[in-house]
């Protein structure tokens, strides 16, 4: 045997170039599915393309969008969250009861101040339990999901609010542009869609441009050798959080607005795809990965995923059906694709 046939049977297959891009840019999986479904949609039923139906997609990210983001930065710290809804729920329906009973002079922007400040502070109390407590996350706010939809349901109302101040229905009918169909049909982008993109951009540069971004990812990755980095980590748990609860208290308000109506029992049930979308964005729920640009597509592929499901007629009792087996194939798929990967670099 000659010294390059020994050296080649020692080196380690060389992985190929899509297969290295794929474990960097796991997100890359998910962008891939969600053009492909958008192709063969539109190649099936052309009206998938049509602007109404690219403006009702947009719309219904908004919410998912800004639950997304903030369920991001807390997995990226190694948690997880499931009483974002909770906050968003007690949020907009105690503003908007304040609103009309006690301040109907409010603007809208200091309405969606409030909002933003009232989540951060419901959310700051899940980071200190978190922290304090010194047990899982999921079972902390799982009980802070019931604390908070008791106190509402207990304290503040169950009555769905039909009218609603017109500062906040303003906002809602607000809109950025119109244009017009072939049939005459009027389609409205609303303003309200800038929220979404607005914090995407503010939370790619917490986690690229500010050391509070290097501590959640260093959390996440292990957080005793964070600590003795020095990040402390009472003021991550603390602001990964808050950071969600307020994103999650905008979603709530915007909600409402778009809505034209508060209903205590809304969004009850939306935290799993949520998660899903984050997950599917290229997160892992142990902690310590992720990207926003993964987290918007993550969102994206859910929200085409149910429209395409209206499109094409399935019952509205068969659509969750659909869209668990999606997600279970979609995180076998990622979880078969890291255990190569391990494989192979241990190889």
């Amino acid at each position: 045997m000659d010294l390059k046939t020994a050296a080649s049977q020692a080196a380690p297959a060389r992985r190929p170039a899509a297969t290295d891009l794929l474990q960097r840019r796991p997100e890359l999986a998910s962008l891939f599915l969600l053009v492909a479904i958008c192709i063969a949609v539109a190649v099936v039923n052309p009206a998938f393309l049509q602007a109404s139906s690219l403006v009702d997609m947009g719309r219904a990210s908004v919410v998912t969008g800004l639950f997304a983001l903030g369920v991001f930065a807390i997995l990226a710290a190694g948690g997880i969250d499931v009483s974002f809804t909770a906050i968003a729920a007690l949020t907009m329906y105690s503003l908007t009861l304040m609103v009309l009973t006690v301040a109907p002079w409010m603007p809208m922007s200091l309405i969606l101040v409030l909002s933003i400040v009232s989540g951060a502070i419901l959310g700051a109390i899940n980071g200190l339990l978190v922290y304090g407590l010194g047990v899982p996350s999921l079972i902390v706010t799982i009980g802070t999901q019931y604390l908070f939809r008791g106190i509402l349901l207990a304290f503040i109302g169950t009555v769905w609010l039909m009218e609603l101040p017109p500062q906040m229905v303003a906002f809602g009918k607000a809109s950025l542009f119109d244009f017009e169909t072939a049939n005459g049909a009027i389609i409205t982008l609303p303003v309200y869609f800038l929220v979404f993109p607005a914090a995407a951009i503010l939370t790619w540069l917490l986690f690229q441009r500010t050391l509070m971004g290097r501590a959640i990812f260093a959390t996440g990755g292990n957080a005793e050798v964070a600590a003795r980095l020095g990040y402390d980590q009472r003021l991550v748990h603390v602001f990964v959080f808050a950071y969600a609860g307020a994103l999650a208290g905008l979603a709530g308000i915007v909600h409402v607005s778009a809505n034209r109506m508060a209903n205590p029992f809304d969004l009850v049930g939306s935290e799993i795809p949520v998660i899903a979308a984050v997950v599917l964005g290229g997160a892992r729920i142990t902690g310590g990965t992720g990207s926003v640009f993964g987290t918007v597509v993550g969102v994206l592929l859910i929200t085409v995923v149910n429209n395409v499901l209206v499109l094409v007629g399935i019952p509205s009792t068969w659509q969750r059906v659909v869209v668990g087996s999606f997600i279970l194939l979609a995180a076998a798929f990622f979880v078969t694709r890291q255990r190569q990967f391990h494989s192979e670099s241990i190889k």
